[in-house]
């Protein structure tokens, strides 16, 4: 368990969500809304969320998280909504049984033979079948739900002070994995399954389908994760070190430039 966080949903409820995105895009100068998804165990619950859309066509999973990022709605689906067993599987609303391991229709297409398929479905964190019957994302800050996780979409610059920021206290070493296609297993899919912060590079299918640009990278973390990194990323702008990196230049004598951040304080 990730050290020096309080993750428990009693201590998650009582976060202020809108608070904790006005100061993550202060930190950070984010371009991509910040959102919260949630599983639900019934469908009732899902569709009880406040101004909540449910969607008059089928999608993969990453149009629906990005229906959340890039457009601000607040939806809600059920394995019915999504276009496959795949999307359905990695957030638990089907079952990952021998049919879905073997991977089949990836052959010749994502890998060479089916042993390569088979290794990379074995490869994927998902949550287990059986818990939900639903799913829901929305804008972290509309406070319309009290989210299992957040999604951070961010630069690599931007990224490493959100890593950093976790890092501040209760170091912990991150190792963080790389699935290829369907890595919304290494973000969301990790997240929900461990409760650890877990960062992934969107795949084809979330660049194609979810729209995710070039240059972004996803962070999947409880929201008292969140307030954590926060907090550190505050700590560290007071020592100088914040976003954007002011680059200091290639050729220049270092030391002045070391002296502020490592001189005696």
């Amino acid at each position: 368990m990730f050290e020096g966080a309080a993750i428990s949903s009693e201590q998650g409820a009582k976060l202020d969500y809108a608070a904790l995105v006005v100061d993550l895009n202060t930190l950070l100068r984010l371009k991509t809304t910040v959102i919260g998804m949630k599983m639900f165990a019934s469908v009732a619950e899902m569709e009880a969320v406040p101004k909540i859309r449910r969607p008059n066509a089928v999608h993969t999973a990453d149009q629906i998280v990005s229906m959340a990022s890039r457009l601000g709605w607040t939806v809600g689906i059920t394995a019915a909504d999504l276009v496959g067993e795949q999307c359905r599987a990695v957030i638990g609303l089907a079952p990952q049984d021998e049919q879905w391991l073997a991977g089949r229709s990836y052959v010749g297409v994502w890998h060479a033979t089916p042993e390569d398929a088979h290794a990379r479905q074995c490869a994927l964190d998902v949550v287990p079948f059986g818990q939900y019957q639903a799913m829901a994302v929305s804008p972290l800050a509309s406070g319309r739900l009290d989210p299992d996780i957040c999604l951070v979409y961010a630069t690599p610059g931007q990224m490493i002070i959100l890593i950093n920021g976790l890092q501040y206290a209760g170091y912990k070493k991150f190792e963080w994995s790389v699935v290829g296609e369907t890595a919304c297993a290494d973000s969301w899919g990790r997240a929900l399954k461990t409760g650890e912060p877990s960062l992934s590079l969107p795949c084809f299918a979330e660049r194609r389908y979810g729209g995710v640009p070039d240059e972004e990278m996803l962070m999947a973390l409880k929201p008292a994760h969140l307030a954590k990194a926060i907090d550190g990323m505050k700590q560290l702008a007071k020592n100088g070190l914040r976003y954007p990196i002011a680059p200091y230049g290639i050729q220049a004598d270092v030391r002045a430039g070391m002296g502020v951040s490592y001189g005696e304080k």
